[in-house]
């Protein structure tokens, strides 16, 4: 047998195992009712994107520039700290306080170094208020350490409860086997912080010794989708995988998430310094996924449709796909992901999907800008 033939039945094989988990329905088809125009263009990777009103919105380019659009029109916001660019890190998520409207307050993350030691950098998360196209105000809230040069996971989005807090993640920074299982130790968590920065007296790990105070829940990969749902108030939260993997996670405060210790990906190579990735998908006090894909989609940004402007699109969960270049619909019953739908299929890779005051769904596409979906007429 040569050895294309031979690819062909292995990849075949692997994807009809991946389709027949009972977690993972296939994809049943492509809309081709809808399109797309586009808002904002000549942003190379528009990372973040918080709305202020219909027409007016800010984006994050994650090298290192903020941008104010309104009508279409860009400009730059001036007075961001010094962003460390590196990797997948750089400017990532950006969010309106609750009281925008009178405080004029953002949060944001991005890579920084505070420390100057020259030892790399981390994610950290910033307030800063909005004056004109200055930001001044700017104070730093949560820094994590410690710095260094691996330039892979950094995470990170952001979200609010409803109970007054902000959630944001930091991915594992590349030490699998080091951070993400340590409460000890930032990187590979979700964060919960009051929005002055201060620490919530219920934070799951208060009173431990030696622990990060800041985190709620532990065990996470790489978090690049976070979203509340529009019901529930429920946090939720997607992460890349291994080779596969790929997760959505309910976010409850205490609990362990897994990674490194279960996940349904396969390991890349092993790293100097690393252990072989065991390939196991339960373990006892270890959370099991909402829902997981197999083979990887690299989820980027996520959404829930609230809105009536896309018909039965209502209540569906969407997520971006920077891997296959394409918005994923999800669509969901008792708990349970039933369907999967292709929109938009080979528009780029999709790194951001936030819903507008509009109802309309917009996504962050790298190379392009902002696009914003158009049903079918």
């Amino acid at each position: 047998m040569s050895k294309s033939i031979l690819k062909f039945f292995i990849v075949t094989l692997y994807i009809q195992t991946a389709c027949s988990q009972e977690n993972m329905p296939p994809i049943l088809g492509q809309e081709k009712n809808y399109s797309y125009e586009v808002i904002v263009d000549d942003i190379s990777v528009p990372w973040g994107m918080a709305f202020i009103n219909s027409d007016e919105f800010l984006v994050t380019e994650q090298s290192g520039i903020l941008y104010h659009v309104q009508n279409r029109v860009k400009n730059e916001i001036k007075g961001l700290p010094d962003v460390y660019f590196r990797g997948q890190g750089g400017l990532l998520d950006i969010a309106l306080h609750p009281n925008f409207d009178t405080n004029k307050t953002i949060f944001f993350t991005q890579g920084v170094n505070t420390e100057n030691d020259n030892k790399g950098g981390n994610t950290s998360l910033y307030s800063g208020v909005i004056d004109g196209f200055k930001l001044t105000n700017v104070k730093l809230l949560y820094k994590a350490t410690p710095n260094t040069k691996t330039s892979q996971h950094w995470g990170s989005r952001i979200v609010f409860d409803r109970e007054g807090h902000i959630y944001f993640g930091i991915g594992d920074r590349g030490e699998r086997d080091i951070n993400p299982q340590d409460i000890t130790r930032d990187a590979g968590k979700i964060y919960r912080l009051n929005l002055d920065g201060t620490i919530p007296i219920d934070n799951p790990f208060v009173g431990l010794k030696n622990v990060k105070d800041a985190i709620f829940s532990f065990g996470h990969r790489n978090p690049q989708g976070m979203t509340v749902h529009p019901k529930t108030g429920q946090i939720w939260e997607h992460e890349h995988g291994p080779r596969g993997g790929d997760e959505i996670n309910i976010i409850k405060g205490g609990l362990n998430y897994g990674w490194p210790k279960i996940t349904y990906g396969k390991d890349y190579l092993t790293y100097v310094g690393s252990n072989p990735l065991e390939k196991t998908t339960s373990l006892p006090g270890m959370e099991q996924p909402f829902y997981y894909w197999v083979p990887s989609i690299a989820p980027s940004g996520m959404a829930f449709c609230t809105s009536d402007v896309y018909g039965d699109w209502k209540d569906d969960l969407f997520v971006g796909s920077l891997k296959f270049e394409y918005l994923e619909r999800l669509v969901i019953e008792e708990d349970k992901v039933v369907k999967r739908e292709k929109i938009l299929d080979g528009i780029g890779r999709v790194r951001n999907v936030v819903e507008g005051p509009d109802g309309y769904l917009y996504l962050g596409i790298e190379g392009t800008g902002i696009v914003k979906v158009l049903p079918a007429k």
